[in-house]
C-alpha cells in the first residue's frame, strides 16, 4: 500500500495543533518547578501521565531509575525513539531549556500516535533523567533502553538554530588532597600543605594547555582549600571537566590531566584521590540521512538555520553516547535570544517566551515529520 506522506504529515501537524495548549502548559509547569538530575519526580510524572492518557503503554521508574519513563505505541517494524530531558541546573533552574525538550518530545510522540499503523512504526518516548552531568541516557543505554531502536532523536533549545550541535566528549571528576595540619606561624615544617598540592596541579595544567589542541578544554573549580589562615591546610578539593572532540582524544587528554594532579601530590607529599563524578560523555555523531530529513522539515516550518563557524566547540550531552550505537540527531531550536545563551539566567527566562512556545510546537512537528519520512524512506 502506497502512503501519501504529505497527507500523513498534515494529519500529524493537526494532531499536534490540537494539543498545543497542553504542550505549552507542560513546558511552563516544568519550568516553574525545576528539579535536579535524578530528582525530576513531578516532571517525569507529568510526561508519563500525558502519554498514558493518550493510549501509550507507559512505564514510570524503569531501568532502575525512579524518574525514567518509557512510553510506547504501535507495533510496526520501524522503531523510533524520542528522548525527553527534564532536569534543571542548580540555582538557575531551566537555564538549558529542558522544559522545551520534554514538551517537544511529548508533542512529537502524540503527533505520530495516530499514524503508527499506516507508517509501520513503533514509537517510544524515553524520559531520560539527569543529562546535566549524571549521564541518565548512558545508564539507560547500558540497561537496554535503546535496544532495537532504528533511530533516536531529540531537539534542544539554544540561542540560534543549528541542525547539529558540535557535541564534545567529556570526562568529569572530583579531586581531593589530604595532607597534615600544623600551626602556620610556629611549626610550619610539621605540616603537609594540601592547598599547595592543588596549586601545583593547577600550574601544571596551565603549562599543559600550551601543548593541547584547539579542540581540547580543561576547566575546574577549587571547592575547598583550608579554613583558617594560620593553619596549614590538610585538605583541598576541586571539581574538574576535561573535553575533547572525540572519545579517543578525550582518553589521551584525561590521562595527561590526571598526571598533573599526581604531580601535585608528589611535590607536596599529600595523598591524592581522583573520583569520577559521572560517566564519560562521548562526542555527538549525528546521522547524515536523518539530519537531512529533519533540516528540510524544520525549514518547511519556517525555521532558519545559522551558519556554524569551523572549529566551534560545543557543549556535551549524553546523547553523544547514544549516537555511537543508534542513528541519532540532536538539532538545536533557536530562541532568538542572543547574547543570552545556555546556562545563563537570561536563557532560563527566554525558555518561557512566545518564541519558546513556538519552538515547542515546531520541534515536535519537525521531529514527528522526520520520523514519518524515516519510516517510509529509511534514508541511509
Amino acid at each position: 500500500m502506497s502512503i501519501d506522506i504529505e497527507a500523513t504529515k498534515r494529519a500529524i501537524a493537526q494532531r499536534i495543533g490540537r494539543v498545543e495548549r497542553q504542550l505549552v502548559d507542560l513546558a511552563h509547569r516544568i519550568h516553574a518547578h525545576p528539579e535536579l538530575g535524578f530528582e525530576e519526580h513531578r516532571a517525569s510524572r507529568w510526561v508519563a501521565d500525558m502519554l498514558s492518557h493518550a493510549g501509550f503503554q507507559v512505564q514510570h521508574g524503569c531501568y532502575g531509575l525512579p524518574t525514567a519513563v518509557r512510553a510506547t505505541i504501535g507495533s510496526g517494524p520501524v522503531h523510533v525513539g524520542i528522548c525527553a530531558e527534564y532536569d534543571a541546573l542548580p540555582e538557575i533552574g531551566h537555564a538549558c531549556g529542558h522544559n522545551i525538550i520534554a514538551a517537544a518530545g511529548v508533542g512529537a510522540a502524540l503527533g505520530l500516535a495516530g499514524s503508527v499503523d499506516e507508517l509501520g512504526l513503533t514509537v517510544t518516548l524515553l524520559g531520560t533523567p539527569a543529562e546535566e552531568g549524571g549521564g541518565g541516557k548512558i545508564l539507560m543505554l547500558e540497561r537496554g533502553a535503546f535496544d532495537g531502536l532504528d533511530a533516536a532523536m531529540m531537539v534542544h533549545p539554544a540561542a540560534v538554530e543549528l541542525a547539529a550541535m558540535p557535541g564534545t566528549a567529556v570526562s568529569q571528576f572530583e579531586v581531593t588532597y589530604e595532607g597534615k595540619p600544623a600551626h602556620a606561624g610556629a611549626y610550619p615544617e610539621l605540616g603537609v600543605n594540601a592547598a599547595d598540592a592543588m596549586t601545583i596541579a593547577q600550574v601544571a595544567i596551565g603549562q599543559l594547555r600550551q601543548q593541547t589542541r584547539t579542540t581540547d578544554r580543561i576547566h575546574g573549580i577549587v571547592t575547598g582549600a583550608g579554613s583558617a589562615v594560620n593553619v596549614i591546610p590538610d585538605h583541598s578539593a576541586g571539581k574538574w571537566i576535561v573535553r575533547s572532540d572525540s572519545a579517543e582524544a578525550l582518553a589521551t587528554l584525561t590521562g595527561r590531566v590526571h598526571r598533573c594532579f599526581e604531580a601535585g601530590a608528589l611535590a607536596s607529599g599529600c595523598t591524592l584521590s581522583l573520583v569520577p563524578t559521572g560517566p564519560d560523555y562521548a562526542d555527538l555523531r549525528p546521522d547524515a540521512g536523518l539530519l537531512a530529513l529533519y533540516r528540510a522539515n524544520a525549514q518547511a516550518l519556517g525555521r532558519v538555520f545559522a551558519d556554524v563557524p569551523n572549529g566551534l566547540m560545543g557543549a556535551a550531552t549524553d546523547m553523544g553516547n547514544i549516537s555511537h550505537v543508534v542513528p541519532t540527531i540532536h538539532p538545536m531550536l533557536g530562541l532568538d535570544c542572543h547574547p543570552a545563551a545556555n546556562h545563563q539566567p537570561e536563557f532560563a527566562a527566554a525558555c518561557i517566551t512566545p518564541i519558546a512556545d513556538r519552538a515547542v510546537v515546531d520541534g515536535a512537528t519537525a521531529m514527528a515529520w522526520t520520523a514519518a519520512e524515516f519510516a517510509v524512506f529509511k534514508p541511509s
